[in-house]
């Protein structure tokens, strides 16, 4: 599947773009902003771009009013097909935000039962009772999604509310030409449900992906061949960051060990979870490193680790962003893409990448675990490639059997013999390919 092979870069829309908090209801084209961007992320070897949500809302996206229309805030349904087709004449498939599990509470339906109550034909679209009541004096209590009463959740046990979904997912697909979605909160989705999405999407396009947005547990619950193709890896990115910021490379060795191994027991081989530094709802990994010369290993560990890497927008030159002052600064407004060595080494991180089958489809197995340095190895049908990482100040030399004598760095281009031991500059990674 495409995903496999895919590097994503991620963009919050209502960001970026200087969307204003709330929905003001005036229409303002902002979206466009984002043609802006395109020669940017095809420069940084990009394949894929996920968009978070992009339909009208109350305020962040993820408090939907209409499936069926683009946010007032970001432009028209029209301005959206420009960018989606921009990207996809860049040869960067389009990846949408499905936000299912709840609404807010200007979603037209939900409206309708604030002013009808039980006599609203959409009283059953909800989770309600009449003989309660919130905090919004609605005259009825209803589920907000983990207590957020602001966020509605939607009875996807109705049919009507599920062929309303999957008529909002057909019309995305007809109009934009999207190649798969992002599943909010996939976590709170049914298996029912998911199994349903699976079918109805299989039917619509060939290799349309559904990558879900989990958090902790077993992953196969909804990474399988009836629910989602993918799930974000939250196990591995903070396993990632705490890593480096611990000086405990066992930590993030241990994970990915624990997940792709070569033992019968590992738990997700043979699949390709998201794996990320940071995304919208997370500290960016430039705030979140103890050292900032980690950032660039940290990258290279990224783009070498099992699973499809994501790199969200502005970390790649190093934008810092701290959760404790809110989404504004995870989603900062930005005039246009920059450019610094940061922003090269993702680029030919990302170009590696795409070059190797072995990084993109290859089993893993650990070759040499200290911890200030990682080796290991990726390989599939023959091609293999050493990824190793050293996260010390200080040059050191690594000792393991590379299985051959020779190899070439995937990034840089330069030859490397593995005679006498590996020498690892200080921050460094590698993507040998073996002779």
């Amino acid at each position: 599947m495409w995903f496999d092979r895919a590097n994503v870069y991620q963009i919050y829309p209502l960001g970026l773009c200087g969307a204003p908090e709330y929905n003001d209801g005036v229409c303002e084209h902002r979206i466009l902003k984002l043609l802006d961007w395109v020669e940017h992320i095809k420069a940084l070897n990009m394949t894929c771009v996920l968009l978070n949500p992009v339909f009208e809302s109350d305020k962040h996206g993820y408090d939907t009013r209409d499936y069926f229309r683009v946010d007032c805030r970001l432009g028209t349904n029209e301005d959206l097909k420009k960018v989606c087709d921009a990207f996809h004449a860049a040869g960067i498939r389009v990846m949408l935000d499905g936000v299912f599990n709840h609404v807010g509470r200007g979603f037209w339906a939900f409206e309708d039962v604030r002013q009808k109550k039980w006599d609203s034909p959409y009283k059953d679209w909800f989770h309600l009772s009449f003989d309660g009541n919130t905090e919004y004096n609605d005259g009825f209590w209803y589920e907000g999604w983990e207590g957020h009463n602001e966020l509605v959740k939607l009875n996807l046990n109705n049919p009507a509310v599920v062929d309303h979904l999957f008529a909002a997912v057909k019309s995305w697909v007809e109009e934009y030409g999207i190649d798969g979605l992002r599943l909010d909160v996939a976590y709170c989705l049914s298996p029912d449900f998911l199994a349903k999405l699976r079918s109805f999407t299989d039917s619509l396009k060939p290799e349309f992906v559904l990558m879900g947005e989990t958090l902790h547990g077993d992953y196969n619950r909804w990474m399988n061949d009836h629910a989602c193709h993918s799930v974000t890896n939250y196990e591995c990115y903070k396993g990632l960051y705490s890593s480096f910021n611990s000086m405990n490379m066992f930590e993030i060795g241990h994970s990915l060990n624990r997940q792709f191994g070569p033992e019968q027991w590992t738990l997700y081989k043979g699949k390709h979870l998201l794996a990320f530094l940071d995304n919208h709802d997370v500290e960016r990994i430039a705030s979140i490193l103890t050292n900032p010369a980690h950032i660039r290993p940290a990258y290279g560990l990224l783009f070498g680790m099992p699973g499809t890497p994501a790199v969200y927008y502005s970390s790649e030159w190093g934008q810092t962003g701290r959760k404790r002052d809110g989404d504004a600064a995870l989603r900062p407004a930005l005039d246009g893409p920059q450019k610094n060595e940061l922003t090269e080494w993702v680029a030919a991180l990302a170009a590696a990448r795409a070059s190797s089958r072995a990084l993109c489809e290859g089993d893993y197995r650990t070759l040499a675990l200290t911890n200030r340095q990682f080796v290991f190895q990726r390989a599939v049908d023959g091609e293999r490639v050493i990824v190793a990482v050293n996260a010390d100040g200080e040059e050191y030399t690594a000792h393991f059997d590379a299985g051959a004598g020779r190899a070439t760095d995937l990034i840089t281009g330069e030859p490397h013999d593995f005679g006498g031991g590996s020498r690892l500059a200080p921050y460094s990674a590698y993507f040998w390919q073996t002779e």
